[in-house]
């Protein structure tokens, strides 16, 4: 007997005693492991659709999830019989959603058809989305469909989310047609998904969007506009967005200093500034525009936050300056942003105060990797608190290791320095 005639036959004793793990493991041998042109194959095609289609229905959730896998492997064949489940709203709630996650992997008309079906008629909202999810993930067979789905208002929402999975030029177009849509849920979606096409008719929708009644589809606008810092002097970007940093969102003056950090500017950053060192300026905000100055990387923007640092009072201020000061990669920049850490622990800074910030100081100071730090951070190996002495011996690890160990060598051995030092450098060496 050839091997899949015995796969077969295994297939089918499984089926009757109902051991359903077995039969999706001689299933997947026989579908997946299989040309799908063999005599064989061919011949009990029906019959393996059966046995198929009984593990969806049978499986538990784990069994439906492999054997969706085999259904598509079977070819059109199962459409017809998915279908048919789709449409049964008696069937069970979890059955149906595998049906139309399988019709979803079919590129067919008919697949296609009776998912648009779903989402006009059906009242399973639930149902509805993974419907629409399907058809996203189906590419630009679906567009046609979606774009007609448009065109009431009941099933608006889900084609729009559905285009915007396929992220291929031709939904620019049906995308262009709901950017004013009421619902500002549609108009959203739609900002979102025109936002990632570099395409000559996106810009001026994205600055109308600047001033929608809706903050969603603003803070769409402004984060849309953040994947072009090239139009920026075309489009005098930075002067339309300062505003947007004072918008009555927060969530969208958050966007704003994103969008103005990754356009780059310096005049962006003197925006920037401005708003994280006006009184009225929320926390929140304050520290997400400390983050969006770090990400601008010029002298300028660094400068700003060393004169923030100096101005403000505030310890999350303090604290998030010197954690981002940390992150500087730029190799222009990393001098500049060391030096600044330096003169806080050089003119005792009220920050350095506060063990959590000192230890900070620390870390940032052995992310940058200058060696201009060895010496202020051997002089933290004798400060009061343990923590500050960890974080320093863990950042004098990441600079040049060999020199830093012969220093803290030469100095285990200087009687001038402070017991406290000399135990802190004691128990650096023993780290090393």
């Amino acid at each position: 007997m050839s091997n899949i005639k015995q796969l077969l036959v295994q297939a089918e004793a499984a089926y009757y005693a109902a051991d359903w793990s077995s039969l999706i493991q001689y299933l997947q041998q026989l579908i997946l492991g299989t040309d799908s042109e063999h005599p064989e194959i061919v011949k009990n095609r029906e019959y393996l659709l059966k046995l198929t289609l009984s593990m969806l229905e049978m499986g538990d959730f784990q069994q439906r999830w492999e054997v969706t896998k085999v259904l598509t492997h079977l070819g059109n064949i199962a459409i017809p019989p998915l279908i048919e489940i789709l449409e049964d709203e008696d069937a069970e709630d979890e059955l149906r959603w595998y049906a139309v996650r399988t019709l979803g992997e079919f590129q067919h008309p008919e697949a296609i058809a009776s998912i648009v079906g779903l989402l006009k008629n059906d009242e399973d909202e639930e149902l509805k989305a993974i419907a629409a999810t399907a058809l996203g993930q189906m590419g630009t067979i679906a567009i046609t469909s979606l774009t007609e789905l448009l065109l009431d208002e009941n099933t608006r929402l889900l084609a729009v989310r559905s285009l915007c999975c396929i992220r291929q030029p031709e939904t620019i177009t049906p995308l262009l047609s709901v950017v004013q849509d009421p619902q500002a849920a549609i108009r959203t979606a739609a900002i979102e998904a025109l936002s990632s096409f570099h395409d000559e008719r996106v810009p001026p929708v994205l600055l109308k969007a600047l001033d929608d009644t809706a903050a969603t589809v603003r803070r769409a606008a402004v984060l849309g506009l953040g994947f072009r810092p090239d139009l920026h002097q075309a489009l005098d970007l930075i002067t339309r967005l300062q505003p947007k940093l004072y918008d009555f969102n927060l969530d969208v003056c958050c966007a704003a200093a994103v969008t103005l950090s990754r356009i780059g500017s310096d005049d962006g950053a003197k925006y920037l500034f401005d708003l994280l060192i006006s009184p009225q300026t929320p926390i929140t905000l304050q520290l997400e525009t400390i983050r969006a100055l770090s990400w601008v990387g010029t002298l300028s923007s660094l400068e700003y936050l060393q004169t923030a640092l100096n101005q403000s009072t505030s310890e999350a201020v303090w604290q998030e300056i010197v954690i981002v000061l940390g992150r500087v990669q730029k190799p222009q920049l990393t001098t500049l942003a060391a030096e600044i850490l330096l003169e806080i622990l050089r003119s005792q800074h009220p920050a350095t105060e506060i063990v959590c910030i000192k230890s900070a100081i620390a870390l940032s100071l052995g992310q940058l990797g200058e060696m201009q730090s060895i010496e202020p951070l051997i002089s933290l190996l004798g400060d009061s608190n343990a923590l500050v002495r960890l974080h320093a011996i863990a950042a004098l690890k990441n600079l040049d290791g060999e020199a830093t160990h012969q220093q803290l060598q030469q100095l285990a051995n200087n009687d001038a320095i402070t017991p406290d030092l000399k135990q802190g450098i004691a128990i650096a060496l023993a780290e090393w």
